[in-house]
């Protein structure tokens, strides 16, 4: 017999030892109650076995850069997918491959090139009293499809042949390479719900919306559609004036999505529209962008929603699944739901009705320059928490270790402007400017990774970057887009100023703010106050301490890519806060990484231990047979691909 969905998300001995979803279950927690490993012996921890994905992508002929997929640890099996989207079933006690099944993603077209379908991993719906639990797995060329668990093989009656073609049913003709999917599904109680990126280069007016759809997880059959850009009649539609609505796109969930199963609510933290930059074509709050939106996952209908940015214009997605989690404030027991945003702002809602825990005010904020742009006068900001990141800029922020470097700092920023958060982006050159410093960049803030939260203690753990990035526009060329403006930095590398390092050193430049450049946050959401915040990777320490000489050290001062810090997740277990990070050398031809375990109360570190490849998915931990291991997907490039598991190593 089988029990109902929610029963078998509920079940204590399977949460305490598997791992039901790539965010660790349908809240998106991140959390285990494994606690075989302990900050007393995480010393002992040692490579268990690896996995390389060639194995099974080296018969396809192609090779991917990025592996990047989190397994699941479902009845005593892990699953996941490869850069391919192929789908796959290890062993957990040796990474022995069980089975593998190809559907063949790259005979489609692919946005950009095959080299970069990538995958987070798959879902996974434990059945009912009629059927068996199965894998549910969207292709980055929009194919969705279910496989049995024992043996990977398609249900043939689901959809066509055992598979959905996503491109039909948004209501709209879509070009195929416009879209892509990374993120897997989410399945709440028998509805597969799924969003996708829509890759918006910045050029054009009209793009493919990124409308949300449910399907029946047993047949396939498309249950719903919400409009995720209102359309004619609908609520909201109001706010897309002149019609922006018929032609404007994106507005898509790109990351990940969480479920309440008991409510039956579905949770989707959606994105900027067309076009991120410029909102001169798209005049209006344009819901339902940048929002985070309640639906019943049954029927699609809109529960409740909130918009985080009014006409966005600073490509402030958001971008992380959101954390669902149970709290208690003033002594009242609250469902909540906590959305973490790019701007590094945590809002609180209680779950069932949408209300905020804490005020969220409006305040005024700047308005734009660029002629045809109409901003909104005020955005929303939340009262608790405080934010988790350096929010906006201005001189008392820049870098000061030596005078030469902070005068060379401000000799740099005379060139932009500088101002709070929300500040919007300006014509290239207006008044002599170049642009403004946007803080938190648009890999700012939180990212996809997310956060992870601790039910016990209410306290959520955030690893977050500053990453100032430089917005400025210039008219559209006639000849290549009928915008207005469009944004200058597509083609400028690096897209941020950086101060030179005197002397040249370990590096020949640096971030152009004070540290921290990335962190490490807790916050107790049952008060809604920062527990503790340290910097997450040293940064260039090495560079500044040979800087000042007299064998100072400065200290861990955050990792400086944003790229690689927002490759870095938080895994929070019974004992510690355990990450995995990136750790980019001078010499990019070998890359390094780094793992991490931190007291969970205090936020000291107490254990690190360097690896000779690169992290590259959210790290997973489950328990197999006696033993508590944890796993993560790593290399790239010309590097192996692999997945490595760890586990405590067994002493004579």
């Amino acid at each position: 017999m089988f029990l109902t969905a929610s029963a078998c998300v509920q079940r204590p001995e399977r949460a305490n030892s598997e791992w039901h979803a790539v965010t660790g279950d349908s809240h998106s927690t991140k959390y285990s109650a494994a606690d075989q490993i302990t900050p007393d012996n995480i010393r002992d921890l040692a490579l268990a076995w690896t996995w390389q994905v060639g194995d099974v992508e080296q018969p396809t002929g192609y090779r991917t850069q990025r592996f990047r997929a989190t397994p699941l640890m479902v009845n005593g099996r892990l699953y996941l997918s490869t850069g391919l989207n192929l789908v796959v079933a290890l062993d957990p006690g040796t990474g022995r491959l069980l089975w593998s099944y190809d559907p063949r993603a790259y005979d489609f077209p692919i946005p950009a090139d095959r080299n970069k379908l990538e995958s987070r991993g798959v879902a996974y719906w434990p059945g009912d009293l009629d059927n068996d639990g199965r894998l549910v797995f969207a292709t980055g060329t929009l194919q969705l499809l279910t496989l049995t668990l024992d043996s990977g093989q398609l249900y043939p009656e689901f959809g066509d042949q055992g598979i959905v073609d996503l491109s039909r049913g948004l209501g709209v003709e879509i070009d195929r390479e416009q879209y892509n999917i990374k993120s897997p599904p989410t399945v709440c109680r028998d509805t597969v719900v799924v969003g996708a990126i829509v890759n918006d280069q910045g050029y054009t007016q009209t793009m493919s919306p990124g409308h949300v759809r449910g399907y029946d997880v047993r047949t396939g059959e498309m249950k719903w559609i919400f409009h995720t850009i209102p359309q004619e009649g609908e609520f909201g539609v109001e706010t897309w004036e002149e019609g922006a609505w018929r032609y404007t796109g994106s507005t898509n969930v790109w990351s990940m999505m969480s479920c309440d199963e008991e409510l039956g609510y579905v949770y989707l933290p959606i994105g900027t529209p067309t076009n991120d930059w410029y909102g001169g074509h798209r005049l209006g709050d344009n819901l339902f962008a940048e929002s985070l939106v309640a639906l019943e996952a049954e029927t699609g209908n809109r529960v409740w929603h909130f918009q985080g940015v009014h006409h966005g214009v600073w490509d402030y997605d958001f971008p992380a699944p959101p954390n669902l989690v149970d709290i208690t404030v003033d002594g009242r027991p609250i469902k909540a739901v906590a959305q973490l945003s790019k701007q590094a702002f945590t809002y609180v809602f209680d779950r069932v009705t949408g209300k905020p825990v804490w005020p969220i005010e409006e305040r005024p904020v700047p308005q734009s320059t660029v002629p045809g742009e109409r901003m909104s006068p005020t955005q929303p900001f939340p009262t608790r928490p405080p934010p988790f990141d350096r929010q906006g800029l201005a001189e008392d922020d820049l870098i000061d270790f030596t005078p030469a470097l902070r005068t060379s700092a401000l000799e740099i920023v005379r060139d932009f402007v500088l101002g709070p958060l929300f500040t919007p982006p300006i014509v290239a050159g207006e008044n002599g400017k170049e642009g403004v410093i946007q803080v938190p960049g648009i890999m700012g803030g939180a990212n996809w990774p997310g956060g992870a939260f601790d039910p016990e203690s209410g306290i959520l753990y955030v690893q977050s970057s500053t990453f100032p990035f430089v917005t400025a526009l210039t008219p559209g060329n006639p000849d290549e887009s009928d915008l207005r403006y469009t944004f200058e930095d597509w083609a400028r590398e690096p897209p941020w100023p950086r101060v030179p390092l005197p002397g040249g050193g370990l590096s020949a430049e640096l971030p152009l703010v004070k540290p921290p450049y990335s962190r490490l946050t807790a916050i107790d959401l049952n008060s809604g106050e920062i527990v503790w915040q340290v910097p997450h990777g040293d940064g260039p320490r090495e560079a500044i301490n040979e800087l000042l000489g007299n064998d100072r050290d400065v200290g861990p001062l955050g990792l400086m890519s944003a790229t690689a810090a927002n490759a870095s997740a938080p895994l929070v277990t019974k004992t510690l806060l355990f990450t995995t990070q990136r750790n980019p050398p001078v010499d990019r031809s070998a890359p390094t990484g780094v793992m991490r375990a931190f007291d969970k109360a205090t936020g000291e570190m107490v254990w690190e231990r360097m690896i000779g490849t690169e992290p590259d998915g959210a790290p997973m931990t489950y328990a197999f047979e006696g033993k508590q291991y944890f796993v993560f997907a790593t290399g790239g490039g010309d590097h192996p691909r692999e997945l490595r598991a760890y586990a405590l190593a067994s002493r004579p």
